[in-house]
């Protein structure tokens, strides 16, 4: 049991890492790197998976879509065109097998047909000032 523990604390903090990375270069996404840095803490410790929940890399990225009430229009794009990116890239290297292209392809399609009516979308509150 414990080593689970310990190998789960260590993936999460993989994730966490790249999850951080990715939330600031564009081709990396963070969101599900902190999705797996935030089941492997809430498998591993409490107390890690407080802290990380109050971090704000967690309610920028996570919180909304983790307490069911979707991702922004921004969000989703982010990803989106991070995906549509690093799904291009691996569809151009195929270019000799034609079954890879359109499995690509096909996964291509679902990801963008979930994002955009599988996922709720909500509203961003404007500041009041």
């Amino acid at each position: 049991m414990k080593v689970k523990k310990v190998l789960l604390i260590a993936l999460g903090c993989v994730g966490l890492a790249l999850g951080a990375v990715g939330a600031v270069v564009p081709l990396l996404p963070a969101f599900p790197f902190l999705m797996l840095a935030a089941f492997c803490f809430a498998k591993s410790s409490e107390r890690l998976h407080a802290w990380f929940t109050g971090t704000q890399l967690y309610k920028k990225n996570l919180e909304s879509f983790v307490a069911g009430q979707g991702m922004d229009w921004a969000t989703k794009i982010r990803i989106m065109i991070t995906v549509t990116v690093l799904m291009s890239i691996g569809f151009f290297m195929m270019h000799a097998v034609r079954v890879g292209q359109i499995v690509l392809f096909c996964v291509w399609v679902f990801h963008i047909l979930y994002f955009c009516f599988g996922i709720k979308t909500r509203r961003v509150q404007a500041p009041q000032g």
